[in-house]
């Protein structure tokens, strides 16, 4: 496999497991991490969250990771695999100016 391929793979993996945690320690989840999906919806049948704590996600995720999500953000922020895309696109370095073209 493509070394920036298992890099990205890795941290992602990274962001998802901190995400978990931050969650967990930061939300009333009656679930041990493990068991956890990532593709599990956040609110409703899923991991039974509501709006207030959807709230609570926003600032958990700012804190945790340094970034600040916009409205876009939080509307699609329905599993932890989408949160963590957001999260990775949010904390990616920009390209170089020359690999932008």
């Amino acid at each position: 496999m493509d070394p920036e391929l298992n890099e990205l793979t890795a941290n992602r993996q990274i962001i998802l497991d901190k995400l978990i945690t931050c969650l967990k320690d930061n939300l009333n989840i009656p679930y041990p991490p493990q068991v956890i999906h990532p593709d599990a919806p956040l609110f409703g049948s899923g991991l039974g969250l509501d709006s207030i704590d959807a709230l609570e996600v926003v600032l958990a995720v700012e804190n945790q990771f340094g970034i600040a999500l916009n409205e876009s953000d939080i509307t699609t922020m329905r599993t932890l695999n989408t949160l963590a895309d957001t999260i990775c696109l949010a904390t990616q370095e920009p390209l170089p100016e020359a690999e932008q073209r």
